[in-house]
């Protein structure tokens, strides 16, 4: 029996099952801020690496996800979802424990740094293809917007004390030991996920099923075919391409050559904007209650993107450029996490089973292969015409990725609940929605 199918629980802290998995998720998170600050760290502090190797080690983090696509495709024919998360999160541990033994040994290159980088950008590629049916089998179907707003809430808590946390573990350790803890609540994961108990289906094993790169094309073109995943895919590819287009570097840049702010100063207004997130998530599902699944969709899609252009307008005296700043940040924290937690629950509810690794690897391949070129862009745009009109076009360019949304369907869904199905649409896959 699927969660969808159980009785609905009263609060899904009440769940040890979903308290486990989300303890999991909130403590990698928090170790993940350790690395995201130690690895570039250890790159130009121990190993004097330039600007552009720093550059790579970023990307290569990023890179797996060209090929989510096969590996969703792969990932949706084995049976036992959980077990591969939890693989995912016992390489990860290794791979980065591989960095303080060769410090201790005085043998870290710029080449392991790379390698640590994609391999554990592969490890998350993994474990997020394996992730969307191992959720709907733990979260009743009624309380998906409730668990992505939980499981968010703690990512952006992450986001608010985690960069201080990692910043006093590298002052105290160095930034190679660092990693140590890290790798800890990556093995703290996969406890954790590996003790939550859920009935997975059996995988499929048709004979006449096609070859791994034709099932990796089925999940695109399910995807092409379903008017409400077309659309979110379309959405959410454009408000990622001019976000980075309108990247944090260049934010960063923008505030402190434009705007005149110090560090400090810069560092407190995405801080702000971090608190926005955790409040985003929070509100969330009373907001999807209010508004409806579809419409808060909609609203995040702008609000995402669009307060860029408060940071992008800013002027005057101090207080308004670091207030501009700031708020920019904070309703842009907001706007993503409306976005997020419901584009994710609905995404659960009208995604059969057998696709839905598939189609994540599908979002992931076109969602987050475009961002490196919107950075990209980004950076020429800045030199062409400057900071303050390449801000302004990541802010407009955003916010108009509500036209993929105002034809579609998703507008007029408002609820998730059993007794309001979402339907596939006419031309999206027969198969019916799982239950």
């Amino acid at each position: 029996m699927s969660a969808a199918d159980q009785p609905i629980p009263v609060s899904l802290w009440r769940d040890r099952r979903f308290r486990r998995f989300w303890a999991g998720q909130t403590i990698s998170q928090f170790g993940d801020r350790i690395t995201e600050l130690a690895l570039p760290l250890i790159a130009v502090g121990a190993l004097h690496a330039a600007a552009g190797q720093v550059a790579l080690l970023t990307a290569l983090v990023w890179t797996p996800n060209l090929l989510a696509i096969v590996l969703g495709a792969w990932v949706d024919h084995r049976a036992h979802k959980r077990r591969l998360m939890v693989l995912a999160d016992l390489v990860r541990a290794a791979v980065l424990l591989s960095l303080p033994v060769a410090h201790l040994l005085g043998a870290v290159t710029l080449g392991q740094l790379y390698a640590v980088a994609l391999l554990t950008g592969a490890a998350g590629v993994l474990f997020n293809t394996a992730y969307p049916p191992f959720f709907v089998h733990l979260v009743p179907r009624s309380s998906y917007v409730d668990a992505n707003s939980k499981l968010s809430a703690g990512r952006s808590a992450s986001y608010v004390a985690g960069p201080a946390i990692g910043g006093a573990l590298v002052q105290a350790l160095t930034a190679p030991v660092a990693i140590v803890v890290d790798a800890l609540t990556f093995l703290a994961s996969a406890v954790l996920v590996g003790r939550v108990s859920i009935e997975e289906p059996p995988a499929a094993h048709d004979p006449a099923a096609s070859s791994l790169l034709g099932r990796a094309r089925e999940g695109l073109v399910f995807v092409a075919r379903h008017p409400v995943l077309r659309a979110s895919l379309g959405c959410a590819a454009t408000v990622n391409f001019f976000t980075f287009v309108a990247g944090s570097g260049l934010i960063v840049l923008f505030a402190s050559r434009n705007l005149g702010l110090t560090p400090g100063v810069i560092g407190m207004a995405f801080g702000i904007g971090a608190t926005g997130a955790l409040l985003g998530a929070v509100i969330a599902p009373g907001i999807s209650r209010r508004l409806g699944v579809g419409r808060s969709i909609v609203v995040g899609a702008v609000l995402y993107p669009a307060p860029i252009a408060i940071a992008a307008a800013a002027g005057g005296p101090l207080w308004a450029r670091a207030g501009a700043l700031a708020a920019a940040e904070f309703f842009s924290g907001v706007g993503v996490m409306l976005f997020d937690v419901n584009l994710n629950s609905l995404q659960a509810e009208v995604i059969p089973d057998g696709m839905r690794s598939r189609v994540a690897g599908a979002y992931s391949t076109i969602n987050y292969g475009l961002r490196p070129v919107g950075a990209l862009l980004g950076g020429l745009l800045a030199t062409l015409i400057g900071l303050r009109a390449t801000l302004l076009i990541g802010a407009v360019g955003g916010a108009l990725s509500l036209l993929w949304l105002l034809p579609s369907p998703i507008p007029r869904i408002h609820s998730l609940a059993p007794d309001h199905p979402v339907a596939p649409g006419k031309d999206a896959d027969a198969r019916p929605l799982p239950s």
